[in-house]
């Protein structure tokens, strides 16, 4: 990160990644499942560019669920294309935060999904998330909710 501070919550995240040889079908194309993979890794920078590392979340006591997915498939992607996952928090509310993606090649748009996940405890019981987290989740022109009961 370049010190310039967390990112606000709308500000896309663009995350660059290259089709692998094992991520393809027999067709040539990419394996629907692997735009999960795709997906979870543009959420993962997303996070980190805010100055959140997944890693640092889970071991402050947190867990994000995916709870709900859906993906629409545009145009095929293939072995070996530089593809651009953009990633932005649509929705924070309550425990839930709704992330939607674009995957593209160049100015090609292939997939669009989105994916829900849930703040829980280290036992998968759902509660709100820490105040750094929430701070960045909150809706615009709102503040983060109430701090986590422990």
């Amino acid at each position: 990160m370049s010190g310039a501070g967390p990112l606000p919550e709308t500000t896309p995240h663009e995350t660059t990644l290259r089709v692998r040889y094992g991520e393809v079908d027999r067709m040539g194309v990419v394996y629907h499942a692997h735009y999960l993979a795709y997906f979870e890794q543009g959420r993962t920078e997303f996070l980190r560019a805010r100055g959140r590392a997944y890693r640092d979340v889970e071991a402050d006591g947190s867990l994000l669920v995916v709870v709900e997915t859906g993906l629409r498939f545009l145009r095929p992607a293939r072995y070996d294309d530089l593809l651009c996952v953009r990633t932005r928090l649509a929705e924070a509310r309550g425990v839930r935060l709704r992330f939607e993606y674009e995957v593209r090649r160049g100015e090609d748009l292939l997939a669009t999904g989105y994916t829900v996940l849930a703040h829980t405890d280290r036992a998968g019981r759902p509660c709100r998330p820490p105040a750094d987290l929430a701070a960045f989740s909150a809706p615009p022109g709102r503040g983060p909710p109430p701090p986590a009961r422990r």
